[in-house]
């Protein structure tokens, strides 16, 4: 596997410009097909398709059908307008080279796609959704609380695909399949968070430059050492 990965691939190299990788890069699809084909927690192997006609990835067996897309874990928050003053302030190099660290494998996550009922997909959701923000850490502390039963403010959205989390049985082996056991201590009972953590009462993105540059720095600690859990899969 490790061999297959670049881990310093950009995926918006192989991007048509003004696209979204997460849809358009086709060795970013290539990697997640790879990469998250692999034995769930059961033992069972969920093999992924990338062939089915307008699905991103797709899995269809007895455990179930699932249509998976790509998702962007990391958002530098450079081209909010809401953030403006703060990007501002920020090192040109700096701020793209944390850009370029978020588009490879280890900034890259994939929820399932398809839309249930007309609702948000969890994508969609935790873009919109103020108090998440896109943050992956705060998306991972919803899915925490999905497992244990807990409210969220992802909670009804994560419950519409409450069968591709049963895939994975529990938290612990949720994180431990997507690799993401840097977010979360080592008994895995919370998660980790690149700034300080309110329940869910303000706004999630970073306020004041002081706060951005501490999420920058945890995301980038993170991201790094994620695309080293990837080449030891």
């Amino acid at each position: 596997m490790s061999g297959l990965i670049d881990i310093n691939f950009d995926f918006r190299r192989d991007t048509p410009e003004g696209k979204d990788p997460d849809t358009f890069s086709r060795t970013l699809r290539t990697y997640h097909k790879y990469l998250w084909s692999r034995p769930l927690p059961n033992g069972t192997l969920f093999t992924l398709d990338d062939t089915k006609p307008g699905v991103y990835l797709y899995h269809q067996s007895d455990l179930g059908e699932f249509f998976l897309s790509s998702d962007s874990a990391i958002n530098s928050f450079s081209k909010w307008k809401r953030m403006t003053h703060i990007i501002n302030l920020l090192n040109r190099d700096e701020l793209e080279e944390f850009r370029r660290l978020g588009y490879s494998m280890g900034g890259m996550i994939i929820f399932p796609s398809n839309r249930v009922d007309g609702q948000h997909t969890i994508n969609m959701a935790r873009g919109v959704n103020k108090l998440i923000s896109d943050r992956i850490d705060l998306t991972l502390e919803c899915i925490r609380r999905h497992y244990n039963g807990e409210s969220s403010p992802l909670a009804e959205t994560l419950a519409l695909y409450a069968g591709f989390f049963s895939l994975f049985g529990s938290f612990q082996s949720y994180v431990q399949f997507f690799l993401l056991q840097d977010l979360v201590n080592e008994t895995f009972s919370t998660v980790k968070f690149f700034i300080p953590f309110d329940d869910f009462k303000t706004p999630a993105i970073p306020v004041t430059l002081t706060e951005y540059l501490a999420y920058k720095n945890k995301a980038i600690i993170f991201i790094s050492a994620r695309n080293q859990r990837i080449l030891k899969v």
